[in-house]
């Protein structure tokens, strides 16, 4: 029985799945088997991914049911004690399952394993921008519903053991099934699974403080769906609200400022500065303590946002070039300091 079940939920991303299958054959940890869930995908990903030769590669088929469903079956077909995710644009360092299953191994109370990751375009190439979570250790419910410090859908390895202790029966027409993530929370499925874990588990959260995901930004479509994607994750909240009440109630104003500020910056990566702009001062609105809680990125989001509302784009871009490069040195340093950290801790 493999160690580790590999995850892969597959629609549309024939541009990039084969570097992404790649990505986890080159994995330094081996023990594991790679299940590729066939979304009903309309192009050619599947007969690519047919294309490689492993014996630990194992194609599901299914109807089409979004990526918690497509995660779901994969996870009801795992034989391994851990599960790791990687949607089917984004890739892995070869180190990423070694470094997590260790700090599993090490770590008996901690379900999930995270690290934080770094972007990459659509081509592949570094941008040189992490996502760094301000906290790695002592993750409650509510900093996972304002902050999501896990990030992405690809940063986690999560023992089975976790989703069996949230897992819930959905009832589909004349047939039920048992679900993990839930298939009606489209694009914000994320944080649900993660506050139901923290809410009905006793399993801790943990990051690791290296960059071993390469999270895609995909350039398309923003301007078109920023408003999908806050709708999603509002039925999400309503979700959560349902088993945890006064987590919302609590926390509900905070959490929409932090999500508008999140597509903010999106907006502003993707060059759409009128979206950025009524996103950021949404935001600031909904909640205005967010601005001496994190003031910092905050009153950056707030500036690149009118910025590149107002000036010329060869002036956005003179002074973004400035900015990227203070903030990969900024990045650089944290990843310096965490590694003499760990030096230092091994040799004392």
């Amino acid at each position: 029985m493999p160690k580790v079940s590999v995850i892969i939920p597959v629609y549309n991303v024939e541009k990039f799945i084969a570097a992404t299958v790649s990505s986890v054959l080159a994995q330094t940890y081996t023990d594991f088997e790679l299940l590729i869930v066939d979304d009903e995908s309309p192009d050619q990903s599947i007969k690519i991914c047919q294309q490689f030769r492993d014996s630990r590669i194992k194609i599901i088929h299914q109807k089409n049911r979004g990526l918690a469903g497509a995660r779901n079956t994969g996870i009801y077909h795992a034989q391994g004690e851990y599960l790791a995710f990687l949607d089917g644009d984004d890739l892995w360092l070869p180190e990423k399952l070694e470094q997590h299953v260790s700090h599993l191994e090490n770590s008996p109370s901690v379900g999930v394993s995270f690290s934080c990751s770094v972007f990459i375009d659509e081509t592949g190439q570094y941008l040189g921008v992490y996502q760094i979570p301000k906290k790695l250790q002592g993750i409650t419910p509510s900093y996972i519903l304002c902050r999501n410090p896990i990030g992405n859908g690809s940063a986690p390895v999560i023992r089975k053991q976790v989703f069996e202790a949230i897992k819930f029966f959905k009832q589909q027409g004349d047939q039920g099934e048992s679900c993990y993530f839930d298939p009606q929370c489209r694009r914000s499925e994320d944080v649900e699974c993660w506050l139901r874990i923290a809410v009905q588990t006793f399993w801790q959260f943990e990051g690791i403080p290296e960059a071993l995901t390469l999270y895609r930004i995909n350039s398309s479509g923003l301007s078109a769906n920023w408003v999908e994607q806050f709708k999603s994750w509002q039925q999400a909240i309503e979700k959560i609200r349902t088993f945890a009440p006064e987590l919302i109630s609590q926390w509900e104003k905070p959490a929409k400022a932090y999500q508008l500020r999140y597509l903010a910056r999106r907006a502003i990566t993707l060059r759409s500065p009128s979206i950025a702009v009524k996103l950021i001062n949404h935001s600031v609105a909904t909640y205005w303590r967010i601005l001496f809680e994190e003031p910092r990125r905050t009153l950056l989001t707030l500036a690149a946002a009118y910025f590149l509302f107002l000036f010329p784009d060869f002036i956005y871009n003179s002074t973004e070039t400035i900015a990227l490069k203070l903030i990969k040195i900024t990045h650089k340093w944290y990843f310096f300091k965490q590694e003499s950290f760990v030096k230092t801790s091994i040799s004392s």
